[in-house]
């Protein structure tokens, strides 16, 4: 008899592991942009069935899958303020303004302190945790311009990409051009963080009842130990919210990197990792099917049968 698929050498966590090695022992080791120094390789890829409920959810060590959930809702709000995230305990975006409030202002502030003024104080908030056109941004309001009644150029109405999409694969499958897209050259200078999961595009398999939503992500540059375990839920709820506004079925993921490192300063955490086994099958469930993309949340996701093994805690790269 084999082995259950849980605890199998098939476990698609291994994947994720075997790639973390790859970058440990045979990465190019350079300086980036951080001055931390990483070690990288170039053009990956990785592959999750999504269907029954399944999520790549890391359980060789604990993710906070509910901060990736709410940042995930928080992109498709459009918002770039990190105040609502703080509101939610969500500290994952506070590093950025952070640093360029210490900057500007010259007071060594704590985290603790600068993200509980941020909560307190709105004008504070509005000053300081914008964090530029990022993300959510882009996808739901990607900006236009067009010519206005006295012939001079003007902001015209935002473009929602993520709706359109919704929208084509209802209306039209098999198109080629179910593409959100995150990099807007025009504005990334005005971002505190250039889009790192930058693309998503999907594709239709199948016809009728059984037709299946595949999610492609591209991602640009990737903090493996750090970011990846997160972009790889937020990708799989991201897919499969649209495939249920558009009536289909849970395809795969397909996550493919760009730039795909590990930090020098996380040794401790990667050969910890690197020496744990995976084991398990989580599952995402959807309690409810709302009026549109826009209107799920947090309390509409439940993970079950998660049992990751501890935290491994390792500094973000800033």
């Amino acid at each position: 008899m084999s082995a259950s698929p849980q605890t199998s050498s098939t476990h698609p966590e291994w994947q994720y592991l075997r790639l973390m090695r790859r970058i440990w022992e045979e990465g190019d080791e350079r300086v980036d942009r951080t001055g931390i120094g990483t070690r990288s390789v170039f053009g990956t890829q990785l592959r999750f069935d999504l269907a029954d409920g399944r999520v790549p959810l890391l359980t060789t060590k604990r993710v906070f899958w509910k901060a990736a959930a709410r940042e995930m809702l928080w992109f498709l709000t459009g918002n770039t303020n990190i105040r609502p995230l703080l509101q939610q305990k969500v500290t994952i975006w506070s590093d950025w303004p952070l640093a360029k409030y210490r900057k500007a202002s010259g007071e060594d502030i704590s985290q603790e302190d600068f993200e509980a003024r941020i909560v307190a104080d709105e004008a504070f908030a509005r000053q300081w945790g914008d964090l530029g056109p990022v993300y959510g941004k882009q996808w739901v309001d990607w900006p236009t311009f067009e010519y206005g009644p006295d012939g001079k150029y003007q902001p015209g109405p935002g473009i929602n990409q993520v709706a359109q999409v919704v929208e084509s694969l209802r209306n039209n499958p098999g198109s080629r051009r179910h593409i959100i897209e995150g990099w807007n050259v025009a504005e990334l200078d005005r971002m505190a963080l250039p889009p790192c999961h930058k693309t998503y595009q999907f594709h239709v398999a199948g016809q009728g009842a059984e037709a299946r939503l595949n999610c492609l992500l591209y991602q640009r540059s990737c903090d493996v130990a750090l970011g990846l375990p997160f972009n790889l839920f937020g990708a799989s709820m991201l897919a499969r919210m649209i495939a249920q506004q558009a009536g289909l079925q849970p395809g795969e993921l397909v996550w493919m990197g760009g730039d795909t490192h590990l930090y020098l300063n996380h040794q401790h955490l990667v050969e910890e990792q690197l020496g744990r086994e995976p084991a398990g099958d989580p599952r995402l469930v959807i309690t409810r099917t709302p009026d549109s993309m826009f209107d799920y949340r947090i309390e509409d996701f439940e993970v079950h049968d998660y049992a990751p093994q501890g935290v491994i805690r390792a500094p973000v790269a800033v």
